[in-house]
């Protein structure tokens, strides 16, 4: 199910990927460094209501999809789920009044606004796409994200080519997933329709689903805090270089992460709950290595590349500052997603995410303390040296938490191997010519990645070269017979 998810959802990842990186080119040029921060923080309160509201609800669709299949009740999983988002929207109204009550300029008002409206649409879609990849519907959730990215992009693009500033991105965000719950409506009420609401059911769901969503809201803390501090303590131009930065280093990276999340969490949970633990840890281990050995390099060659992608990426009122922001959060950006796709895969399988909650606050209440402390004293730098701290003690706690849950190996090998081919891969590149612009990263980001390829081929790392030799003897096969 593992791989079967890896090639499915990369169409999904090579979108993402170039979307991603479209949307910083397009919208720090498109926006001023104030609008751009006036995004930012629209996007972190939108982030924020979502989590608060709704990921607890999402979180019981995607965990306990596969124990009412076994038991031939997913109609009544899937009425009790959406019924209960149905319910969950009365409230959202309340918070975006709160939210209009805070004292804030005019344009990060309809930031926020826009955020928190686009949040309707998105919920739904995220409980489809929950439900599809908890049943291995690779395709139909593919499909869903590639939909809501492209249609996002070009919607936002467009409204601040006229003029809507900050707010235009989600703007974009919000009509592309309602045009995606017009197109899934009719499916899923099918699906659902024959079920009843079991008000039973959501007692487990929500002992299950509350401690995820409060353990993401620290998450959101953790990764927010720094742009809310930055502007009460500096300014909006200072989030604006921030957030530029921090997308650049963290859009490459979570690409990877959510793509290979996507295909491995889903594929953890049938084989616990088909096999038990014996069949969990070769399967964790496996997805353990390949994460490693595509993510860690990703993250080196970032920031060994980080001046030339800025250059080329960010608009020119940003580029130059942000270029510093983007290997410190590369570095943060792994250990985030090591943590998040994989070791807090720990507690969901053994349903004790309480224990994620206590994993999370470590972090969440690192990253405040320290931004409090440095940011005053450092500036910008503060926000950097917060975050990486913040993250690592975040891995640690999560490490050590999660094997009273659920112990998951570590595959020390491919960490080895991973790390030695990507210092070989930063001696090659550093001592290539700095000629700036795409030429550098072309030049650098080609080599780098041969490199880098070429030991992890000699040695074979996470067994991918015998993986892919026995794959290509399995088509010649079929070929000839």
């Amino acid at each position: 199910m593992f791989w079967r998810g890896v090639l499915g959802y990369l169409p999904v990842n090579i979108v993402q990927g170039v979307v991603g990186l479209l949307t910083i080119v397009t919208f720090t040029r498109l926006l001023t460094p104030g609008q751009f921060g006036d995004y930012a923080l629209g996007f972190a309160v939108m982030s924020l209501a979502h989590t608060a509201l709704f990921t607890w609800n999402e979180a019981a669709m995607a965990r306990l999809w596969a124990s009412a299949e076994v038991e031939g009740r997913t109609a009544d999983h899937a009425a009790t789920v959406f019924r209960t988002w149905l319910m969950l929207l009365l409230v959202l109204p309340l918070v975006a009044g709160v939210a209009l009550l805070w004292p804030m300029g005019a344009g990060l008002k309809i930031a926020v606004l826009a955020g928190l409206v686009s949040v309707v649409p998105r919920t739904f879609v995220k409980l489809v796409q929950e439900r599809q990849r908890a049943a291995g519907e690779v395709a139909g959730a593919a499909s869903l994200d590639i939909a809501q990215t492209l249609g996002g992009f070009v919607l936002g693009a467009g409204f601040a080519l006229a003029g809507f500033g900050g707010a235009s991105p989600l703007i974009g965000f919000g009509l592309a997933a309602a045009a995606c719950l017009v197109w899934r409506w009719p499916a899923e009420l099918r699906l659902a329709g024959p079920g009843r609401f079991e008000a039973g059911r959501l007692r487990p769901h929500a002992a299950f689903g509350v401690p995820v969503a409060l353990s993401l809201i620290l998450a959101l803390v953790l990764s927010s805090t720094d742009r809310f501090l930055l502007a009460a303590l500096l300014d909006a131009e200072a989030v604006g270089v921030y957030h530029a930065g921090y997308s650049l280093a963290n859009r490459t990276l979570d690409v990877l992460f959510i793509w290979l999340g996507a295909a491995g969490g889903p594929a953890l949970v049938m084989a616990l709950e088909r096999g038990g633990r014996a069949s969990l840890i070769p399967a964790a281990r496996e997805q353990a290595a390949v994460m490693l050995l595509l993510t860690l390099p990703a993250a080196v060659g970032v920031g060994l590349v980080a001046s030339p992608l800025s250059e080329l990426m960010i608009g020119p009122a940003l580029s130059a500052r942000a270029a510093h922001v983007t290997p410190w959060i590369a570095a943060s950006g792994l250990l985030a997603g090591l943590t998040t796709y994989y070791f807090h895969q720990a507690f969901t399988l053994g349903r004790r995410t309480g224990l994620l909650l206590g994993a999370m606050s470590v972090p969440a209440a690192a990253n405040l303390g320290l931004n409090l402390v440095l940011i005053p004293r450092f500036g910008l730098d503060g926000a950097l040296y917060a975050t990486l701290a913040s993250y690592g003690l975040g891995l640690l706690a999560s490490v050590l938490l999660g094997r009273r849950a659920m112990a998951l190996p570590i595959p020390w090998t491919a960490l080895a191997q991973a790390s030695a081919a990507s210092a070989i891969m930063a001696l090659v590149v550093l001592r290539m010519p700095s000629w700036g612009g795409l030429a550098e990263l072309t030049l650098k980001a080609g080599v780098g990645a041969c490199v880098y390829g070429l030991v992890i081929a000699v040695l074979d790392a996470g067994g991918l070269r015998s993986r892919a030799l026995a794959l290509v003897k399995a088509r010649l096969s079929q070929v000839h017979a």
